[in-house]
């Protein structure tokens, strides 16, 4: 794979990555989640299993690691999603 494909890569994987956290600070912060909506998060979660289990089937630890770390975080928001919305 050439050098542009893998900065190119590894930016979407970022980008990909930390857009989840200004999200969770948000919830966190304000202990509120009722913006966020549970659908979107819960197709999100899967998606990011699916190519998750995609880059394990190829063999490609830069495409699994990556939405490995983006489910975490989804999965996250999805998690503070119904804890403060049970708390409600």
């Amino acid at each position: 794979m050439s050098l542009i494909a893998n900065v190119i890569g590894t930016g979407a994987a970022l980008c990909s990555m930390t857009s989840f956290v200004p999200q969770i600070a948000k919830i966190v912060r304000e202990r509120d989640a009722t913006s966020v909506s549970l659908r979107m998060y819960a197709v999100t979660v899967t998606g990011f299993c699916l190519w998750t289990a995609y880059g394990v089937m190829i063999g490609s630890w830069p495409v699994a690691a990556s939405n490995i770390v983006c489910l975490a975080l989804s999965a996250t928001v999805l998690a503070l999603k119904w804890r403060f919305s049970r708390a409600a």
